[in-house]
């Protein structure tokens, strides 16, 4: 694999490596590979940017200075807010077209244009959806003058570098895909391009969909009761939530973070939802739901794992507790690892800031939508992390050929049809039929015609289901497929100067919902749940809910008055990392029961009180250590056993006397944390996993277990079990049990009771005097020590964590699916990491799967309120899109070191730091 350009080197000895990789490549190309016709040197460097001298950009009304630092990083100067996000558009145009392009063709629905047949089904699925429908009504009815007139500009910017740019010229990836797809050259880019993107970030971060339907398929197998104890409550009373008080007046439906509730009925909706008493669940759904949940598997695979896994860190203390005097505010969004990363860094800066020109802000962007969408400005800054609002809904529905029943009425469906264009095939024609609870989601399998033959849809009087015929449907329910003005808010965050405009950037933040902290020079410190969040008549969304019963309809939103904020709390410090936002029994609207279980959140909160305890200070080298916390929660719970179980294996032994000195921290270099992790994944396996459906097991591995509807014998003949061969269905990055912080709950609630029925296996269910939890712990400990032995050696001295949890980066669409050999030239890695699954340096793995990083802090910044020169960032990749661009992943070495870099704002720090400076011109 090409070896990773890291750090910040001499221009010089940049450009000799550069030229050094580029010779070698084409050697070996040349040399036999057969790419080597196309790929030449020239080819490789066509597309890198121009990033000094003077260029002209049609529509400039004046000259704009974009100055890089030595990783490529662009400040942006400009005389007008048009000209700013004109020359936007242009930059990212210059580094990341190929991501741009992928990714506008992804939202709308169009891969099979670019890369062929095998992305139909995806399509088909994503125009089911219509994201670039409800982005064009946006950019229509929602979005205001001004948004619309930046959003054009930003076009226009990227139109710009078009017209002189294709093929090779844009990025070497169009090089490479003239072989699948001979002649493609790139559309105009469009508004409706930028604001589709809203709503891939909005799937990537939808909230529990992926719960909701694995309780539905767990219910084949699974009782009620078993499945709520594999999603327990909130642990309220030792993880905190982020607002820790508060309430809505009942009089004005407005939240008040001094307010004392008058008695909650939290979670306005009842219960009662399809599935709520998971029993008998007909196999027809099963069949039903496995093939949605392909489906939805399918799309996130171009953005990234979603479950509980995928959130985000962010905190802020108060001056009174930094050495600064100041606050300081931190955040690292996870999100899968990509290449490049999803983020952008860059400056935003008017000359002069004014009314007709009020940008001056810096931070991480998308390439593809203009403005800043993490960061500062002058006067404030701002993070994010994942709310998880239950914003979505699957409803089964009633269908015939003619409509859907709704409240004993036929209606018809709302019809459109879709012509998927396929590169070097034939077009593919669908229908798409929407109910009024969205869109018939289910349509897009074969396996999706046929609908459960019988369903569980609750037991109570009034829940009577329809004559289930040739079966149910499934819509999907989702705020992101209504219009909003998302993109609104974007621009009043990168202009607001207190937090009174913080909060009005706030309420148009629709979509993803996501929490959002505050920090301003001035020295205050607030937080605001922002989003559209549904308030359900009946149902509570845990369960797909009946579509046919309008008692079921989303009866209105939360009011944006009424959704938790606070500023300056007592305390001295907010903490979000996708933990409760507030106290259920203090909240009269149900935001959701599938949160985060506080463990990375917690941490951060219990590092920030021990350190300003007895008037300590918090510094920023303070705030960068605290992000790189390696510490295990489910270790610090589980370790004790482990170690109190007799070994008599000298062999399982020497790897148990590991556990006795570590303090629990995951270290690459950890030979500990090797050996617990793979004791973790084995027991969650013998716990856990081979009790539940295939469903939701990884692909390919098999069991024989008792037939999941329990009909005929249970024993054969002869007395023995009647058993059949079940092969999981899951892509291991989604299987389950997953690992998250859900599983130390449910480990943590039955930990103490050793003669839990999850703690009994084949081997120790009817075993005499058998203590099922010690002989699953032993056994997992004994599979621990060989499943290492054969990835790592008989050596534990040579054992480290580091080389199990390893992340490589992938390249969009062709670092994945391309020719190997294209896999080859445009990948990177592996890394060794430290961290690991709900630890604050969250480089998730999923435990089901495997050990490899599967989710990634994908930057950090610290932000210094007293002084933002002094602010500091890092990015998981590079600046540059280009594979052999210097900046390629110049960042990632130090990002994996937990290194972050200086973060220069005011002109002056940027201009000692500028060390390329490209002139625009009208």
């Amino acid at each position: 694999m090409p070896a990773n350009t890291t750090g910040s080197s001499p221009k010089k000895k940049k450009s000799r490596r550069l030229r050094l990789i580029v010779i070698a490549v084409v050697l070996l190309l040349v040399g036999g590979v057969g790419y080597g016709a196309y790929w030449s040197i020239s080819t490789v460097r066509a597309s890198f940017p121009e990033t000094t001298g003077s260029l002209q950009l049609k529509g400039l009304s004046g000259p704009v200075q974009v100055k890089r630092d030595g990783y490529g990083i662009p400040q942006i100067y400009a005389g007008t807010s048009e000209d700013l996000f004109r020359a936007q558009g242009f930059v990212q145009a210059q580094d990341r077209f190929w991501e741009m392009d992928v990714r506008r063709h992804m939202t709308a629905g169009r891969l099979s244009e670019m890369f062929g047949s095998g992305q139909v089904e995806t399509d088909a699925f994503l125009r089911t959806m219509g994201w670039h429908r409800v982005a064009k009504q946006e950019y229509d009815t929602k979005v205001s003058a001004s948004t619309k007139k930046y959003l054009r500009a930003y076009s226009d910017g990227v139109n710009a570098y078009l017209k002189d740019h294709q093929g090779d010229a844009l990025s070497v990836e169009y090089a490479a895909l003239d072989f699948k797809n001979d002649g493609y050259k790139p559309e105009k880019w469009t508004p409706v391009d930028s604001l589709a993107w809203l709503k891939a970030m909005a799937w990537d971060l939808r909230g529990n969909m992926q719960d909701e339907v694995d309780r539905a398929l767990a219910s084949n197998r699974l009782s009620a009761k078993q499945i709520d104890e594999l999603y327990p409550s909130y642990p309220y009373s030792r993880n905190k939530p982020i607002v820790q008080g508060g309430a809505v007046s009942e009089v004005t439906d407005e939240f008040d973070p001094k307010g004392t509730p008058a008695g909650s009925t939290s979670g306005t909706g009842g219960t009662g939802s399809v599935g709520g008493g998971a029993t008998g669940a007909a196999q027809g759904l099963q069949t039903q739901l496995s093939s949605l949940s392909k489906t939805l598997d399918d799309v996130p695979a171009l953005l990234g794992p979603n479950g509980t896994g995928i959130g985000s860190n962010s905190w802020v203390v108060s001056g009174k507790y930094t050495t600064t005097g100041k606050p300081l505010l931190a955040n690292d969004p996870h999100l899968a690892p990509q290449l490049p990363s999803v983020w952008y860094q860059m400056g935003l800066h008017c000359k002069q800031v004014t009314s007709e020109c009020p940008f001056d802000a810096a931070g991480f962007t998308f390439a593809g939508l203009p403005g800043v969408v993490i960061g500062h400005n002058q006067d404030i800054s701002w993070g994010m992390t994942n709310l998880g609002a239950d914003v979505s809904d699957l409803y089964l529905e009633k269908v015939t050929s003619d409509g859907y029943l709704y409240d004993g009425k036929q209606l018809p469906f709302t019809t459109r049809e879709e012509t998927i264009k396929v590169a070097g095939g034939a077009s593919r024609k669908i229908t798409v039929r929407t109910t009024n609870n969205g869109p018939i989601v289910s349509d897009r399998d074969d396996e999706l015609a046929g609908v459960g033959k019988s369903a569980p849809v609750g037991s109570g009087a009034d829940d009577v289901a329809p004559d289930r015929g040739d079966g149910y449907a499934v819509a999907l329910k989702w705020t992101a497929l209504n219009p909003s003005n998302t993109m609104d808010s974007v621009f009043k965050l990168n202009t607001a100067k207190n937090f009174s405009d913080f909060r009005k950037a706030a309420r148009d933040f629709a979509v993803p919902s996501q929490n959002l902290i505050y920090a301003d020079t001035k020295g205050n410190i607030g937080y605001q749940a922002p989003g559209q969040i549904p308030v359900r008549s009946k149902g509570d969304g845990r369960y797909p809910a009946p579509g046919w019963d309008s008692r079921y309809k989303w009866s209105k939103y939360i009011p944006q008055s009424a959704l938790p904020w606070e500023l300056n709390p007592d305390r001295g410090y907010i903490v979000t990392a996708n933990q409760a936002v507030i106290d259920k029994k203090n909240y009269p609207y149900l935001l959701t029961d599938d949160w985060g279980y506080g463990a990375r959140s917690q941490r951060i909160t219990d590092l920030i009180e021990s350190k300003v305890k007895d008037g300590g200070k918090i510094s920023t080298d303070d705030m960068q250590s605290l992000q790189m916390d390696n510490s295990s929660e489910i270790a610090k719970l589980l370790t004790p056993y482990l170690l109190k179980i007799e070994v008599k294996d000298d062999y399982v032994r020497e790897a148990q006397k590991l556990l006795e000195s570590w303090d629990y921290t995951q270290d690459s270099d950890s030979a500990a944390a090797a050996y617990f992790n793979a004791v973790w994944r084995n027991t969650l396996k013998l716990a856990f996993g081979d009790k539940l459906p295939k469903e939701l097991r990884v692909k390919g591995e098999c069991l024989r277990v008792r037939p999941a509807d329990d009909s005929g014998p249970l024993e054969d003949l002869n007395g023995n079990a009647r058993l059949v061969r079940e092969c999981g269905r899951r892509d291991p990055d989604m299987a389950q049990p997953d690992g998250g912080d859900r599983w130390y709950e449910v480990v943590r609630e039955i930990i103490k009771d050793p003669e839990n029925d999850w703690w009994k296996t084949a081997g120790t269910r009817n075993k005499p005097g058998a203590t099922n939890r010690d002989e699953l712990l032993g056994q997992a400990m004994r599979a621990a020590r060989s499943e290492l032995t054969a990835k790592l050696g008989k050596d534990i001295n040579s054992w480290s964590w580091g080389r199990l949890h390893r992340l490589t980066l992938k390249n969009q669409t062709l670092g994945t699916d391309g020719p190997g050999v294209v896999q080859w030239l445009l990948n990177r890695g592996p890394w060794n990491l430290s961290g690991g699954e709900a630890a604050v340096n969250a480089t998730g793995w999923n435990a089901a799967g495997g050990y490899d990083v599967t989710w990634v802090p994908s930057m950090r910044m610290v932000v210094n309120l007293d002084n933002l020169d002094k602010s500091r960032w890092i990015n998981l990749t590079g600046a540059s899109g280009h594979a052999y661009n210097a900046h390629y992943t110049d960042q990632t070495e130090k990002w994996a070191k937990g290194e972050l870099l200086p973060w220069a704002f005011n002109k002056s720090a940027v201009d000692k730091s500028t060390e390329d400076e490209l002139a625009l011109t009208p």
